[in-house]
């Protein structure tokens, strides 16, 4: 990861790191990481939105470590517990593709950045040297479709689209049809946000994965969620509800700039077990970032 990549994240995690580390420092100070130290942090954890269950896993592998090393830093302590959490798999990349054309399904509920996120997919493959196609499966709102367009033109993406109200599953099927046709190597596709208490929403939502698997063997290939980090333990919710209508893949967090709630990464990553491929951090398509847990806790528990 390059040192200015590692500063955006820095710099993102700003507010995240101020609840986390400021107030650990001023909570431990100089003293032992005893029993009242440790309910300390685990509320501080808790109030950054890691989740209880979460916090009460790290504070007991610290009550661990430290009694096995009770000399140890606290803060080379927490990184590698939390480094234990989000380290290894996850993380995205446009240069190798599992499949030809690849299917990637992008779902969320409105306002977390979900076409944007598409977008910003679509410009990353495109200068990886692939042919990219979207689908504008969001057929409900037109703001939506004309959204996906401009994108679509930036990147010099291909783009399926129908009429505003048109079945998403009739359209997400002739888009694959369509990127086999146009030697196409990645389909995009963009879905309506979805309220993920809403059941009948969701039952489309599986109408449309089953379109793109008839339309094209083990498609979707992979399916993303996105989720807006300033939502804390609700994202944790909606993916739980997204996860049983249509397994994900991989789990895309977006506005981790805006919040201090960055620790919901590491509530999402356990209690889910869906690894997440991407951050944003910024609204600049360079602000989309892969995800590597090693690099974002370092950037999390930075000190001056």
């Amino acid at each position: 990861m390059s040192s200015g990549f590692f500063d955006r994240i820095r710099c993102g995690l700003s507010r995240t790191r101020a609840a986390v580390v400021d107030r650990i420092v001023a909570a431990v100070g100089g003293r032992r990481l005893d029993d009242d130290a440790l309910e300390e942090i685990e509320e501080i954890l808790i109030s950054a939105d890691v989740g209880v269950e979460t916090a009460l896993a790290i504070a007991a592998g610290l009550r661990t470590r430290a009694r096995q090393t009770p000399n140890a830093d606290v803060f080379a302590m927490l990184q590698a517990e939390l480094e234990a959490i989000v380290a290894g798999e996850g993380g995205f990349d446009a240069d190798t593709l599992p499949a030809r054309p690849y299917v990637l399904l992008v779902v969320g509920i409105n306002g977390v950045g979900k076409t944007t996120t598409i977008g910003k997919l679509g410009q990353r493959y495109a200068e990886a040297g692939h042919k990219v196609m979207m689908a504008a499966g969001d057929t409900f709102r037109a703001g939506a479709v004309a959204q996906l367009q401009v994108w679509a033109e930036r990147s010099g993406a291909d783009i399926i689209r129908a009429q505003q109200g048109a079945d998403p599953g009739a359209v997400v099927f002739d888009a694959v049809e369509a990127a086999k046709a146009r030697d196409v190597d990645v389909l995009l596709v963009d879905t309506a946000g979805r309220l993920h208490t809403k059941v009948n929403l969701m039952e489309e939502l599986k109408k449309v994965r089953r379109s793109l698997a008839k339309a094209c063997d083990g498609a979707p290939h992979d399916t993303f969620l996105v989720l807006d980090a300033t939502t804390g333990q609700n994202a944790l919710a909606q993916a739980r509800s997204f996860h049983e209508a249509v397994p994900l893949t991989g789990l895309v967090l977006t506005k981790l700039d805006s919040t201090a709630r960055g620790g919901i990464a590491f509530s999402l990553r356990r209690e889910l077990d869906v690894p997440i491929r991407l951050i944003g951090v910024g609204e600049g398509i360079d602000d989309l970032q892969s995800f590597d847990g090693a690099e974002f806790v370092r950037a999390l528990l930075a000190r001056e």
